[in-house]
Formats: structure tokens, sequence, C-alpha cells
């Protein structure tokens, strides 16, 4: 990694950076040139630079310095110029934080375009039309993200001067800078900004994530996937991410952008496509892939594009996966000797766990049921509930204790709020990598995508039921059961290693009675965590209460109860094994 100064590095692969500096982004695109595999010639700003900027609320002294240095290195490797009309060199400007918030922080494109750089990307690659593209891209981004307009997108067949005033129309704090230079830096305040945005900071509370971390900035060099039609771009994971199945799994949208695919505002194809139009650059991800995997130890989702037959790699990070996934990879990777089986329990949580408890349709439940809409099943489960329309009103109707189902043309990260308190996510456009598709599994919330459009309207008030693995939705509330944690060999094999592993025995309600248990269920404030370390004062085990939360099983224990006994055995030794992880951290 070659140093710059205090704020910037540049991502050279020669020295591994420290993740919790560089950023997930940044540091995916040092392993990958460390690998030597095709990535564009990549900057970080630092998360410690977005923190002297939160702090401080201006851009750190001596970073626009250091800024200049890190576009000159990249120029020297690209032989291209940054505001220059001859070879110009345009930016990707992404953010990156040291634990992977997919989709809820910011990105700008195409960054460094003006009307006479439009005209000299045309006359390099012959393609007007790509030039123009460009152009209304990063306007529109820009506008979007940085200048907070409320603008879907901008007309393109309109000129410089038309855009300008429908930004301005939109309200727009300001005007997209011309100059290149000051593009740069409006973008990255934009992205040390969204790290406190109020999707960011809800995502985080969630996930029970840090707030004082940062983000960093990862500046790119831009590849283009919309220039021409052996040109593309997609998303490809080294697993399935719904079913933990060992194949790569992804797909591909020719003559297109990152964001198209990620935003779902356009559906893309399965990657069989770019197997049959570009096979080279087919089998080049394929390849770089299981590396990948192999480097990382661990289900990889990358970011590609192809310009004009050549493949590029983007960034690579951790999986999102389904609860389903994420429990069959951790046995495969177990079994195939890559991981521990320590190391297999620190990736199964207890709440995936009771994700696949869940109920889920009775055999035969949807055969005489009303099918009102059909996509992509992108996260498995069964949600049920009223649908609603927007976000807000998810989050308003979810929190007070009403289930809905979200249904949205395509969600965004300001939509995220409504699917952490929507029972089920359904969406008109997008596949299985778009926002909906991966933040729903992050969440562990079933999803089904591009149902096609006007299924807002035709949903909108119905109570539905939504099979996010088949991709189906029915009117009304359909029977639903719940499975049982031993009918699951991989389930099983994990229990296996997690009853080796935990500080404690575990005991489902139905196996056979432990006299001596405490009964927290009797007890005021048994159902409390909180007052836990009271009432287990001198207890050899308890059932009930509390217990069966994570937070209930770590006071039992650190209160060095010899069991427990719960509904389901499974997530309390999952959580007894994090517990006892997180005490000899401590």
């Amino acid at each position: 990694m070659g140093a710059v100064g205090r704020w910037v590095l540049f991502l050279d692969g020669v020295a591994q950076p420290d993740r919790a500096l560089v950023g997930g982004k940044a540091w995916g695109i040092d392993v990958m040139r460390h690998a030597g595999l095709p990535v564009p010639p990549a900057f970080v700003v630092t998360t410690e630079a977005c923190r002297a900027y939160l702090a401080e609320g201006a851009l750190p002294g001596g970073l626009l310095d250091e800024l200049h240095a890190g576009i000159a290195m990249l120029e020297a490797e690209t032989g291209r110029r940054f505001g220059a009309s001859g070879r110009p060199l345009l930016l990707a400007v992404r953010s990156g934080a040291a634990v992977s918030m997919p989709g809820m922080l910011d990105t700008v494109l195409n960054l460094g375009i003006d009307e006479e750089i439009e005209t000299a990307l045309a006359a390099e690659s012959g393609d007007a039309a790509f030039a123009r593209d460009t152009h209304r891209r990063f306007h529109e981004m820009y506008a979007r993200i940085v200048l907070k307009a409320a603008i879907d997108g901008l007309a393109p067949d309109g000129s410089v001067e038309e855009w300008r005033a429908a930004v301005v129309a939109a309200g727009a704090a300001g005007r997209v800078p011309e100059a290149p230079a000051d593009q740069l830096l409006g973008a990255v305040r934009a992205v040390f900004d969204s790290w406190n945005g109020r999707r960011a900071k809800r995502y985080r509370r969630h996930h029970g994530l840090p707030d004082d971390a940062g983000t960093a900035v990862t500046v790119q060099a831009m590849v283009f996937g919309n220039l021409g039609e052996n040109s593309g771009t997609g998303v490809l994971f080294s697993r399935n991410p719904l079913t933990g199945a060992p194949a790569p799994y992804g797909e591909y949208l020719a003559r297109a952008q990152g964001e198209d695919v990620v935003s779902g505002q356009r559906t893309p194809q399965g990657l069989d496509a770019l197997a049959s139009s570009l096979p080279e650059a087919h089998a080049a991800l394929i390849d770089a892939a299981h590396r990948l995997e192999a480097l990382n130890r661990d289900v990889q989702d990358i970011e590609f594009s192809v310009q004009e037959g050549a493949l590029y790699l983007l960034q690579t990070r951790t999986a999102a996966r389904s609860p389903a996934a994420a429990v069959c990879v951790a046995v495969d990777l177990v079994n195939e000797g890559t991981i521990s089986t320590d190391e297999a329990l620190a990736r199964v949580s207890a709440a995936q766990v009771r994700l696949l408890l869940m109920p889920r349709l009775d055999d035969g439940a949807g055969e005489n049921a009303s099918l009102l809409a059909e996509g992509e099943g992108a996260s498995p489960g069964v949600g049920i509930g009223k649908v609603v329309l927007d976000a807000d009103a998810a989050e308003a109707r979810g929190t007070s204790g009403e289930d809905v189902v979200l249904v949205r043309p395509t969600t965004s990260p300001d939509d995220v709020h409504g699917m952490v308190a929507a029972r089920a996510v359904v969406t008109a456009t997008g596949g299985a990598t778009s926002h909906a598709a991966v933040v729903s599994r992050s969440l562990g919330v079933p999803c089904v995508v591009g149902c096609g459009a006007g299924v807002g309207d035709a949903l909108a008030g119905r109570e539905v039921t939504v099979d996010g693995k088949a991709g189906e939705v029915f009117d009304g509330a359909l029977p639903v059961s719940a499975p049982a944690e031993t009918d699951d060999p991989q389930l099983c094999q994990i229990a296996d290693w997690a009853r080796a592993a935990a500080p404690l025995a575990v005991y489902r309600a139905d196996e056979a009675a432990q006299n001596d248990a405490l009964e927290l269920d009797r007890l005021p404030g048994g159902e409390d965590p909180e007052r836990l370390p009271e009432l287990l004062q001198g207890v050899s085990g308890a059932s009930g209460g509390a217990l069966a939360s994570d937070a209930g099983v770590a006071a039992a224990v650190a209160a060095g109860l010899d069991f427990i006994v719960v509904r389901h055995a499974l997530p309390a030794l999952l959580a007894a094994c994090a517990a006892a992880r997180a005490e000899t951290v401590a």
C-alpha cells in the first residue's frame, strides 16, 4: 500500500492495509490487486479523515493536497488526465465502512466530466451516445447524492442547461460544479456526511454496529460497462447467497453501469447471458471468484464491469446471505477443510437460526390459494401482513404492532427503515442482486423482486402471504407451520459443534424435565435480561423467561449456570458460544 500522506493511501496491493482504517471496499481492492487480478487503480481517503471531518465540520488540513497526489498516481497508472479533454480520466467515488453496510452509504460515478470532456469521450470512443449517457448519469447522481435534489432522472436527449434547470427545480442545494476538482471535493464530503444519514444510523442500530467508526472514501478510475454491446456490468456471488449451494451465482446487464443492477431499476439477466456473449470474460470472472473465495475463506460478493470485452473487478466483500445459506456454507466450509468448527459457529448467529425455525407455508397451502403476484424469490421465508406502499407507513404501522408488507417499485437506501419494520418486501423491478434483495437477506426479511409494473396498485391494502423462496405473493393469510430444529441434518451438525463448545448445557423444553431448574416464567421480572443477574444467584439451572433472547443466555453464562431449558436449543447454544467468545475478548 503506497503512502500519500496522513489522510490518503494508494492501494497498490504491496502491503495489507488496516481494514478499520481503509474500510472494507478499499481492503478488498488491495487484496485483489495483490493477487494480480484485473482491478482499476484506486486510492482511499481513510476513516480517520472521516472522523476528523465529522468532528471539525470541515475537511481536515492537508487533505486537498493529498487528494491531488492520489489523482496524480491514478493518472500515472492509467495514462489519462483528470479534468483534461485529451484522454480524460473519470472517477468512481464510493463509500466503504470497515463493516459492510450494503446500500446504506453514498456513491458517485463518472465524476470528472463536463461538456468539453463529453466531446472528448465521444471522439475517443466513436460513440456520442455513450458519452452523453455517461454525462447524464453523472449529473443525475451528483444532483441526487451531493445536492440532495429530489430527482428521479434527467432527459437523455436534454441539453446540459436543461439538466441544470431540472436540478434547480428539484430543490437542489446548489448547482452541479463544472470544475472536476470541485466535483471531487463535493463527492468526498457527501460520502462522509452519509455516515450520519438517517438510513445509515438505523441500519447500524438494527445490527448493533458502532456509530464512531466512520467511513472511508475509495476513489477509483472508471471503467465503462455502458460502452457498446461488448460492455456491461454485474454482480457475482462465489456461492448461492439464497441456498448456500456451492456454485457461482449472479446477474449481468449488458451496456449498463453498476447502479443499474444495484438500484433494481432494470432487471438483469443471469450469468448465462455473459457466458454466451463474452465467454472469455465469463471464464475469467469464474476463475477470479474461486481465487477470491480461497483467499478470503468465505463466500464473496463481487461487483464487476466488462469494458469492450475486458473484465474488471471493482470490489469484493464477504457476501450477505440468507439464514439457510449461512448454515449451509458454514457446514460446507468445515467439511472442505477451509475453516474450523469454532469459525463456523461464529458465522452462524442465533438470530439466523431463529429465522429458520419460524413458520413456513404448510405443504400444499399455495395450491388452491389465489396467486396475486409472482417474481423472483430473493430472500427466503414467509411474511404475512397488510400491504403498504411507502417506507414511512411501514415503519409507523409496523412499530405499532401491525404486520405489514412493504411493496415498492424498487427500494433504495431511503426505504431501509420501512424494510426493517416489514414482515416482507415486494418490488416491481430488480433482480436477486438488487438493493431490495441484498438488504432483505441481511435483515432476514422475506423478499420477492421483479413482480412487474403496477404490482403496488394491485396489492395496496390487501392482506397477503409472501413466500420469499418461491417468489410468490398470495391473497390472504395462508396456513403455516414451524419446522423442528432436529429435522435438518445441517442444523444438527451445527448443534453438535455448539454443544461441544458451549459453556453450559442447553435442553429443549420437550426433553427430559430438569426438576431443579428455576422457572423464570413464574418470577416477576423473569422476562427481563437485566434482572437475571440477581434472579440467577445461587442456582444451577433455569428455564423460560428471558432465556429466549441472546441477552438472557449471556446473563446465564455470566452467572455460571450449569444448564438452561428453552423451547429451541440451537439458538441458545449459539448465543452461549457467542457470549463465551465475548468474555474471552473482554
